[in-house]
């Protein structure tokens, strides 16, 4: 007999065994830690492939990792576009392919975007608790898609914040966030009247030319630098980028992934992980930059998070 056909888990049922991203956040402190340990941590993970789609203006990318403590084997397979002219199709979209790590069997295809969304925003929170200032107030979100909804889920969710503010492009999607979401938002209309003052920003845009500059941010600020993947992208500008203390998830996917760190030729001060073992200093009283790229490991974490709920459930 073949073995059982692999159990395909949608959106709606991931949203449903996940539905607040802050229940991954133990185990993907405990992963980051592990990433930054080296081989004693037990992770494998290769950089990203990015394969170009040309005359699409896409690209697809292939993200496979094992982490032993979690005993977890995956591979993402992510889509995004810079500018598709056929709106109905959102710019990013992923599944996830979940192995047996003992004999290399399909357990389940995953619908990638929900956990793309909920472990980036989860990270940026690990990374917000560490590096933001003791009294930060003011919340700024620059972006109005997927992730500025799941980052202000989260981030509305673990602190308090006195105002939250955001900027889009485009104001009718800006307008279109505040009144959907839970709380007061206040929609500014240009990108410096919302990071003016802020405590924490969080950059999640589609951006390939910085959007957020240096002399507009308040000393001692926290930033979570979420979009400009590619690198030749940026979002943030030099001045930001040299006078910060810069916080990354991978050393080695940001030198070869981040325009942002590889066109300002920034100096990385640390890994998230690094900080979380206690080996590196978190300065949450400085200037600081999370450059988040989004690790194959923080997807294998989630897609186990969701196939364990969703296995006992069934």
């Amino acid at each position: 007999m073949g073995s059982a056909p692999p159990a395909f888990i949608g959106a709606e049922e991931v949203e449903k065994h996940l539905p607040r991203s802050s229940l991954l956040l133990p185990a993907l402190e405990a992963a980051l830690g592990n990433f930054s340990s080296g081989p004693a941590g037990g992770v494998v993970q290769p950089l990203r492939t990015v394969l170009a789609v040309p005359g699409h203006g896409g690209y697809l990318g292939v993200m496979p990792a094992y982490s032993a403590a979690d005993d977890a084997l995956t591979t993402k397979l992510v889509t995004f576009y810079e500018h598709l002219k056929d709106s109905s199709a959102p710019s990013h979209q992923a599944t996830v392919l979940l192995f047996d790590p003992r004999n290399g069997t399909l357990r389940a295809v995953l619908d990638g975007s929900v956990i793309t969304a909920k472990r980036t925003a989860a990270v940026s929170a690990i990374a917000t608790k560490l590096l933001m200032p003791a009294s930060a107030e003011v919340l700024s979100i620059l972006g109005a898609g997927v992730q500025a909804y799941s980052h202000y889920e989260i981030l509305t969710e673990l602190f308090t914040f006195k105002e939250v503010r955001i900027w889009n492009r485009t104001k009718e999607k800006a307008e279109k966030f505040a009144s959907s979401v839970h709380g007061a938002v206040r929609v500014c209309s240009s990108a410096q009247e919302a990071v003016v003052g802020a405590d924490v920003i969080v950059t999640a845009t589609m951006a390939t030319e910085p959007i957020l500059c240096g002399a507009w941010v308040k000393p001692g600020a926290h930033i979570n630098a979420i979009g400009a993947s590619r690198p030749d992208w940026r979002e943030l500008d030099d001045e930001l980028m040299k006078n910060c203390f810069l916080f990354v998830d991978s050393k080695e996917a940001a030198c070869t992934e981040s325009g942002d760190v590889i066109l300002s030729g920034a100096e990385i001060f640390a890994e998230l992980g690094e900080v979380l073992k206690g080996t590196k200093a978190a300065l949450p009283e400085k200037t600081t930059v999370f450059k988040s790229l989004g690790m194959a490991l923080e997807d294998a974490v989630a897609a186990k998070f969701v196939y364990d709920a969703w296995s006992a459930a069934n």
